[in-house]
Formats: C-alpha cells, sequence, structure tokens
C-alpha cells in the first residue's frame, strides 16, 4: 500500500512537472487532476488527495522542441565506450529495422515518464534507455531467469521493492512501479559503487557478485573497474550494449535507422480505482484496443482487475474524457468474471462448457497447459460470473502457453504427483525453487495432478518424459520418509 501511494505522489510530481508539455501539436486538450476516483454510477469527481493538486494540462502548438530523443541526447552523461563490442552490437541493430522499430513504437508509451523520473533524481539519461536492452520495451516479457516486465526483475529484486506477485497480479510488470524500484535500484548501486557502470554491471549480474570480483582483483593486484572485471558474458557485454544503444539514438540515419517519433509530453494518466472491473470493459469504455490498455495495465494477469491489486490503470492522455463519460453513462455490470474453486474429479473441458467457454480459452485464463484434462481439487480458477456465457473471449496476459513458448526447447511438463513439494522437484531437476516459480506464475503450492514447466539445465533441446526421473524422485522422497522415521524412533528411545 506505502508503494502505491508513493506510485501516486511521483506521478502528481510527473504531471505538475509536465503541465507546460503538449499533448497533441494540433489539439487542446484540459484535463482536470488525472488522479480520479473510479464510480460506477456517476462521472468521478476531481481527487484531493495525494500531493492535494488541482492540475491542468495544456497543448502549446508552438513549441519548438517536442522531441523525447533529442531531450534525452541532452542529458547523456556516461562515459564514452569505444570497442569492437559496442560495434558487434551496432551492426547486429543497424541490420534489424524492423525490430528497432517495434522496438522504439513500444517504448514511446512509457519513455516520458521514465525520463521525467530519471531527471528528476538527476541520474543520466541513457538510464532511460536500459528498458531497450532489458526487454526491448516488451511488458510481456519474460525470461528463463525468472525475470519480467520492461525493467526484467526477477521474483525476489521485485519482492524486495515492493512488487506484489500472485495468480491475478505482478507488480513486476506494472510500469510505474517497475520504474521507481528499478530506479531506486540502480541509485542505490551506484551509491555502493560510485561508480555507473559498475552500478549497471550490479544490475545485470548482482551486486554481490560485482563486490566479489572488485575483492578478486584488487587482491591481485589488477584494476577494480568494469574493463578488467571477469564476469560472464551477458554483463561484459551490458554496458557496450547500452553504448550502442545509446550511438544509435545519437544519430540513428549514420546506422541506416529510423526511430519512431516520440513527442516530449506524457502519454498515459493514472486513474485512481474503487471498484472492480474487467479488463476488456475498462478498454471499451476507454475507446482503446485491448491490446493497448494491456500494454499500459500489464501487471494484471486476468480479464479481471481487482481493486486490491492496483490503486490505478493507466489510461492514454487523450482517453480520460471518454471513458468517464462512458463510464457514468454505462449501465452494464463492470464485472463479469469470478474465482471458482474446483471440486474432485473436475476436468477441463466440462468446466469449459459448464461456463460457455472454449477449452483452449478456459486453458489460456487459467494458465492451464494444453495437454492437461483435469483439474486439482481446491484449484482456483476464472470463470464467468454467475455461470453466464462469456460474451467474449479473453487471453490471459501471461498465461502458461505463452509462458511455454518463450521457454527453451529442453523444457518439459511435469506431472504432479501425490508428496511432490517444489524443494524435493528442484533437487531432482537441479534447479532453484525460485527459478520453479518463475516459470510457472510464482506457484507456491502443489496439488497432485498439476502440471508445471521444468526447463532441464544442460540438456539438447528436445523435450523429455517426466518419468525419466520420477523415479529418483520417489526413491528421495521415500529416504526423507525413512530418515524422519528413524529420527523419531532415536529421539523417543535414546
Amino acid at each position: 500500500m506505502q508503494l502505491n501511494k508513493l506510485c501516486l505522489f511521483v506521478f502528481s510530481a510527473y504531471i505538475a512537472l509536465t503541465a507546460m508539455s503538449a499533448v497533441h501539436a494540433d489539439e487542446k486538450v484540459l484535463l482536470n487532476n488525472p488522479l480520479d476516483t473510479l464510480q460506477a454510477d456517476s462521472i468521478p469527481q476531481p481527487s484531493t488527495d495525494s500531493a492535494g493538486l488541482d492540475l491542468k494540462l495544456t497543448v502549446d502548438p508552438n513549441l519548438s522542441q517536442n522531441d523525447l530523443w533529442q531531450r534525452i541526447r541532452n542529458g547523456y552523461a556516461l562515459r564514452k565506450l569505444n570497442s569492437p563490442l559496442v560495434a558487434n552490437h551496432e551492426q547486429w541493430y543497424a541490420k534489424r529495422p524492423d525490430y528497432m522499430q517495434r522496438m522504439t513504437e513500444r517504448g514511446q508509451r512509457y519513455l516520458h515518464f521514465i525520463v521525467e523520473e530519471v531527471e528528476r533524481r538527476g541520474m543520466p539519461s541513457e538510464i532511460a534507455l536500459l528498458p531497450m536492452i532489458e526487454s526491448a520495451f516488451n511488458p510481456g516479457g519474460y525470461s528463463t531467469s525468472s525475470a519480467s516486465g520492461i525493467w526484467q526483475f526477477i521474483p525476489s529484486t521485485g519482492k524486495h521493492f515492493g512488487m506484489q506477485q500472485n495468480w491475478w497480479y505482478d507488480g513486476r510488470r506494472n510500469i510505474i512501479s517497475a520504474t521507481l524500484g528499478a530506479l531506486d535500484y540502480l541509485q542505490k548501486l551506484h551509491g555502493i559503487f560510485g561508480d555507473w557502470e559498475l552500478a549497471l554491471a550490479a544490475y545485470n549480474w548482482g551486486e554481490g557478485a560485482v563486490q566479489r570480483a572488485l575483492a578478486h582483483n584488487r587482491k591481485l593486484g589488477l584494476p577494480a573497474n568494469y574493463a578488467n572485471l571477469k564476469m560472464p558474458s551477458e554483463t561484459r557485454n551490458y554496458v557496450p550494449k547500452l553504448q550502442a544503444i545509446k550511438n544509435i539514438v545519437s544519430n540513428p540515419a549514420s546506422f541506416g535507422l529510423a526511430l519512431h517519433p516520440v513527442p516530449d509530453q506524457p502519454y498515459f494518466v493514472a486513474v485512481s480505482t474503487s471498484k472492480n472491473i474487467d479488463m476488456e470493459l475498462a478498454a471499451g469504455l476507454a475507446d482503446v484496443t485491448l491490446d493497448e490498455f494491456r500494454a499500459l495495465n500489464p501487471a494484471h494477469s486476468r480479464p479481471v482487475i481487482l481493486q486490491e491489486n492496483s490503486e490505478v490503470l493507466l489510461l492514454p492522455v487523450d482517453k480520460v474524457d471518454t471513458f468517464r463519460a462512458n463510464l457514468a453513462s454505462n449501465s452494464l455490470p463492470l464485472v463479469s468474471w469470478q474465482a471458482y474453486k474446483s471440486r474432485k474429479g473436475e476436468q477441463i473441458n466440462g468446466l469449459a462448457t459448464r461456463f460457455g467457454l472454449s477449452p483452449e480459452t478456459f486453458r489460456s485464463i487459467n494458465g492451464l497447459s494444453t495437454k492437461q484434462l483435469k483439474v486439482s481439487i481446491g484449484q482456483m480458477l476464472l470463470v464467468p460470473l454467475n455461470g453466464q456465457t462469456a460474451k467474449n473471449e479473453f487471453e490471459a496476459f501471461n498465461a502458461h502457453p505463452t509462458l511455454a513458448s518463450q521457454l527453451p526447447g529442453n523444457t518439459i511438463t511435469y506431472t504432479v504427483r501425490k508428496g511432490d513439494t517444489l524443494n524435493t522437484i528442484s533437487r531432482i531437476y537441479k534447479v532453484s525453487v525460485e527459478k520453479l516459480q518463475g516459470w510457472n506464475s510464482n506457484i507456491n503450492i502443489l496439488n497432485p495432478g498439476q502440471q508445471i514447466f521444468i526447463v532441464q539445465p544442460g540438456k539438447s533441446s528436445r523435450i523429455y518424459s517426466t518419468d525419466q526421473n520420477r523415479g529418483k524422485l520417489l526413491k528421495a522422497s521415500s529416504q526423507k520418509k525413512k530418515f524422519m522415521h528413524k529420527t523419531r524412533r532415536i529421539a523417543q528411545n535414546p
């Protein structure tokens, strides 16, 4: 809750700092305080909480500098690198103009807010370009190391910076909270190392790893700087890749590239929520596509937005009035989805038919494997409200089928059996519990019959049968039970 309040406060400051920015070059937009309260039956009144601001955004069509890329260039402050690695990455991007176009087009939604916050903290403007190398500004980006969101937080670091993660919601994908968390973390790392290159290396590799590498160099009398540290290839390429992006942004034409135009003005406005609402309905009320709405609100994994998971929705600046007017005249229920706890013997096809969904949609919404036929007893599922037939099918933002396609070919689907735990499975398959959870939407509890994904380390790219290791797993479980029984017997008869 404190993080949400901080997000509201920072966003208020963000709007205040940009009050004289343009919304469109050829139109004038008037917004009352953008931190509105979402009501089902009336037009929201301007909020007086947070910073207590009553702001109006106006447009000056005569603004001469309305290019965010130039504003970023003006704030460059990192030491310039010239190395073969930088040249290699420049060539890689130069050969992929379509990729660069898609990446910068996605980035237009988020860059202004990020740049404002980077400048407010007095950080080098290159930091605002980091999501390009972290996620290519893909808010649904998910790595095999369980990192998620445009800033690619792993689960533990996300939780450390207050990002809630559960079946409904992943705060690592929340644009505001993830940006604030990432910049907080980078500032902390810069405070530790006193050097931006080392801070960036630590963001990628971990502060402990960088500290150990520095200590090793000092012990050997070697220079204790980024260029001379022994580090993984990914970290070795991290700063050169950022330099390559920086060089391209500085002069895209020299690389045969064109950046998607990004106006130096706010793209989105935060709207406070006080009611649960279907994501598809909210998008319709704002007159934006579902893809656009999800791109601004990617933390919500299911088709219904629960108020307790987020206090704000992000909407395009020019769609706020439309949203408010349509919400005021809306006579339909705001929510058409509910949670359902499965019962013994229920199968996916039967449940899908019962709730008016196709089996494919039912699986997608609930993050179920395409091969899974049954659900576990007591498993929480998302179904249409009150058994009503769903009018529109909806694909979950980060459901398992999408995740499976992002995982390597050496991924197996494991069917949970009685007695299995995350710890025993992680030991047998030689992966960490954290990675298991990351591959499977941060699960905490396993139920018999449930299917989970496991990436096999060091294996060739083929699908493995779970039966290959099941015997080992059962043997380990049996040995654990025997050991516990023996320990209790010794304790009772010393």
